[in-house]
This record gives C-alpha cells, structure tokens and sequence, in this order.
C-alpha cells in the first residue's frame, strides 16, 4: 500500500484532452506574450517547445493586442511549416478591450474567422471562450460553436475563468461535450481546488489547463523580492518549501512548482508563460519531480499561511 512517503506518479504520456480523443504533452506552451519580437526569435521558443515534447499552443485574440501573438505565430508557421505537424493550436474569443466581454454569435463567429487568418490556418483545434459574458445566452454561445464545429473551422470547445455553474449551463445547451476548462491554478494561488472547477472537471472528464502555474512569475523570485510583495512573507515561506524540495529532488523550483499542479487527479496541463527558451527546455524537469503527499500539502499549509483542518 502506497503510504504518504511514497511519490505521486507524473505520467509522462499524453494526457486527453476531455472526451475528445485529441491528446496533448502533459505541459503546454501559453502565447500571451509571445508578441514583440520577430519571426526568428518567435521560432526559437516554439522549437523548444517542440523539443520538451509540447505540442499544445495557448493563444488569445486579445493577446499582444489586436491578434499581434497570433499573428507572429503564423508568420512562424509559415516560415517553418513543419512545425505544424503534430501541433494542437488552441485560442480565445470573448474579450473586447471598452467592453469589456462579448459572447454572442456575432462576435464569435467574427473573431474565429479572425484568428484562422493570423494564424494562417484552416481549422483551430480548441476555440475557448475567454472569459465568461454575463449577457451571453449559453443556448447562442452552443449555437455558434456548434456552426464552428459543422464547419470544420474548429475541432474541440472549451471554456476559460469560468465558475463551474457557468459551466454547467454552457454544457447542458451543447450537443457535444466540452473538453477543456482553464482555470488559474498553481500553488500559490488555490482557488480551484476549493471552488469546485476541479471537481466538476473530474465529474464530466474534462481536462483542466492551468493557466499561470508560476503565478505569473511570483514563484521564480529570490526571497527578498518576494517579501516585497503583496503576502510577502507568506509567499516567501511558500518558496522557502519549493526550493527544499526542489534541492532535494535535484531540479529547478519552478519544476516542483509545475508538478503540484501536474500530481492532481484531474490530470491538469499546465500553461507555461516564459519567454526564455533555456527555461522552456528546463521545464520538462517537472516531469521527473518525485512529490510525496506529504510534500504536496506542505505545499498547500505554505501557501496558505496556516494548517489544514
């Protein structure tokens, strides 16, 4: 019997994405910032990625404002049409700058034809809604995936920061199920675990993908950097706990940081953000980092600041 000193397995293998039969590398690369630069550097980070074994590609039509991420990463592909082969290219619709959200049939229609011609391709794997419209109708959101989907301009829907009844009323107007959910999740900030995103993505076999897994940098910071920010001292000591284990184990923090999130049983897919190609080849050490449980809610108390129950 497998006692609390024994490490939580990681499997390395493709992990599904939901009920769909697409399957994706346990880690994803995430295209928030991956505008600003040019074709030859763009092509560095994704070639790393590559390398590691990614083949899921995070992007937004927001992202780099104005479709600029995604349409650096077509320019990519289409300088290297290779590195197509085996690609999942996920994106996001919903998220109008002075709206701020937009989810009617409209405007999703509009916005994939949009990101089909940035990113120079005929059929998105994953379309997601990006951030939940609160006028959207789920029955019109349904409708226009639905189009989508009959129209072979995407494969598989999604959703992202929705709350997990938002979720259910999307799914219950679908004639198809969701696949992915996208939460932010990492192990400084653990809202999902209690709010009941995971759980439902366990109940329905939809697959979490977590966004900001490195809070948004947070978790890469030096001791007295991170004691300036906001729960410094909290987040220090959360640190502190990453980077002995991280010693133990032989691997940067940020890898432990990445393999709490992976240990979960929803079988979550971490989004990595950096920019740094050195650092997206370092991130595959998170595969081999041997957790225990006890190390996993050590984890959790740090980053809570007190005990559990």
């Amino acid at each position: 019997m497998a006692s609390a000193m024994t490490p939580l397995a990681i499997d390395p293998s493709p992990r599904p994405l939901g009920r769909t039969g697409l399957r994706a590398f346990p880690l994803a690369y995430g295209c928030w910032r991956f505008a600003g630069t040019d074709v030859r550097r763009g092509r560095e980070k994704i070639e790393a990625a590559r390398e590691i074994g990614i083949d899921l590609f995070d992007h937004a039509d927001i992202y780099g404002g104005e479709g600029a991420a995604e349409e650096l990463f077509g320019r990519v592909l289409a300088d290297a049409p290779g590195l197509r082969d085996g690609m999942l290219i996920a994106t996001k619709c919903g998220i109008v700058p002075g709206v701020p959200y937009d989810s009617s049939r409209a405007h999703i229609l509009r916005s994939c034809e949009g990101s089909l011609r940035r990113l120079q391709v005929e059929t998105i794997d994953l379309y997601q809604i990006h951030r939940p419209d609160f006028l959207g109708h789920p029955h019109e959101i349904a409708a226009a995936f639905d189009q989508l989907r009959r129209e072979g301009k995407i494969r598989e829907m999604g959703v992202s920061n929705y709350t997990a009844s938002q979720f259910e009323a999307l799914q219950a107007a679908l004639p198809f199920p969701l696949a992915t959910h996208q939460p932010e999740l990492s192990c400084w900030h653990l809202a999902a675990l209690r709010d009941g995103v995971l759980d439902q993505c366990l109940q329905h076999r939809v697959t979490p993908l977590a966004w900001s897994p490195l809070a948004r940098g947070l978790l890469g910071l030096e001791p007295a950097a991170a004691r300036a920010e906001p729960q410094g001292e909290r987040l220090a000591g959360l640190i502190a706990c990453l980077d002995e284990i991280a010693a133990r184990e032989g691997v940067p923090r940020t890898a432990v940081a990445l393999a709490f999130v992976l240990v979960h049983p929803a079988g979550a897919i971490p989004i990595l953000g950096t920019q740094n190609p050195v650092r997206i080849r370092e991130s595959a050490a998170a595969l081999r980092v041997g957790l225990t449980r006890q190390d996993w809610y050590r984890i959790v108390v740090a980053s809570q600041g007190e005990a559990l129950p």
